[in-house]
């Protein structure tokens, strides 16, 4: 074999064991190789194994100083096209100010809804490209980004535009999730309105590509089961995937409508018991948790470790977004996933990565071997530990997308 690059120089290669969603125990199994050596052809990887057992040529070598290589992290939730901010909500928030009025004095969710609608195509780019290049500092080389703040059909095009620029200007992978976020205030317009995103927006977005997946809302202030059963036939009849939002408040069944139905990940799950645990369990859907908001907003811990010993797939994200989980580091979310929701480090990894991947149906990413993209993650030290365990200061050396590497 003649490889375009061989990356040698590595103490520990370490990738998820199997093929797509890791459930259960598997979580927890690593294959690692040290003294491992990695040949790319074009953007993938072509050969992966001991240094020792390489007898092919490269055109180029490059050692990498005895440092840890892991697969390239996936974020498989965030919300990073916003306009405004949130810090008065944060501030009176944390000085006790209870969430419903913070919503009746103009705040919450509907002011970013109100920033982000009034906010250009070029204004909500700008902000939004300096928050994807801090999680791909962080390690993250596919990131899911998704609309919502938007609300307005007009408005929700232009989010979802906005998406498809940061997929041609950043070198990391960017997948476009539509999300039908809130309803209206008005109760009298909730019908009409999803009328308009079943019937125009859905079909708009598939028609032009601008979305892979759909993702809504399902909670006491957002949409009920009945809305939610209605936009997942939409996009399903729009061929396209579907994810939700469930549990973050309260369990109204919603995860298990999700799973019913099918969908690659149902995402938060701050308030799942025993029932939702044993769904997961039974369905084929990624559980995604983001410990993010658990420190941000003081919920509860989604309850993962229930549900790897329930046999479920669980992954970790960002959530990036003002209001609830401002955090810009994937690499954080994996090690806050350890201390807070009670992962161990071999199964951060998994989340981080091969688990992230199959919540947004990629199967060439999430792994280092034969065949997959060769997005991969170099840390700083010689033990792949230090990914999960570094809190507050960045454990990653070099990154490299599609076998380049990229400046960080």
């Amino acid at each position: 074999m003649i490889a375009d690059r061989l990356l040698t120089g590595i103490s520990q290669l370490v990738s998820t064991a199997g093929i797509g969603a890791a459930r259960g125990a598997a979580m927890g199994e690593l294959e690692i190789i040290t003294d491992a050596a990695i040949a790319i052809v074009d953007d993938q990887v072509a050969w992966v194994g001991p240094r020792t057992e390489w007898h092919g040529s490269a055109t180029t070598e490059q050692h990498l100083g005895n440092r840890a290589v892991l697969p390239g992290l996936v974020d498989p939730h965030t919300h990073a096209v916003w306009a405004g901010d949130r810090l008065a909500d944060f501030e009176a928030r944390v000085s006790g100010v209870p969430y419903e009025a913070i919503l009746a004095g103009g705040g919450g969710i509907r002011s970013t809804v109100r920033h982000t609608a009034a906010a250009s195509a070029e204004q909500l780019l700008a902000l939004a490209a300096p928050r994807i290049d801090a999680l791909m500092r962080s390690g993250a080389t596919t990131i899911e980004v998704k609309s919502g703040y938007g609300f307005t059909h007009e408005a929700e095009i232009v989010s979802l535009g906005v998406i498809a620029a940061l997929a041609t200007s950043s070198p990391v992978g960017i997948e476009a999730t539509l999300l039908i976020h809130v309803p209206p205030a008005n109760a009298a317009e909730r019908v009409d309105y999803l009328a308009m995103v079943t019937h125009e927006l859905i079909p708009e977005a598939a028609r032009r590509g601008l979305a892979r997946s759909v993702d809504i809302f399902i909670e006491q202030e957002a949409f009920n089961l009945a809305e939610a059963a209605a936009v997942f036939a939409a996009a399903r009849a729009s061929a396209l995937s579907i994810k939700a939002h469930v549990d973050q408040f309260h369990a109204i069944g919603g995860l298990d409508l999700a799973v019913e139905q099918g969908a690659l990940s149902v995402d938060h799950l701050e308030a799942s018991g025993p029932a939702q645990i044993a769904a997961l369990a039974r369905g084929k859907s990624v559980a995604v948790i983001l410990p993010g908001v658990t420190l941000h907003l003081g919920l509860p811990a989604a309850p993962a470790r229930a549900i790897i010993e329930a046999g479920a797939a669980v992954a970790v994200g960002t959530d990036l977004n003002p209001g609830s989980s401002p955090l810009f580091s994937t690499q954080q979310a994996m090690a806050l996933a350890v201390r807070l929701n009670r992962l161990t480090p071999a199964e951060a990894v998994t989340a981080g990565t091969a688990n992230a991947a199959a919540a947004l149906g990629r199967g060439d990413i999430g792994r280092i071997r034969s065949g997959t993209r060769a997005d991969l993650l170099v840390l700083d030290s010689a033990d792949w530990r230090d990914l999960p365990y570094t809190l507050g200061a960045s454990p990653i050396g070099k990154l490299f997308i599609g076998g380049h590497e990229v400046s960080l």
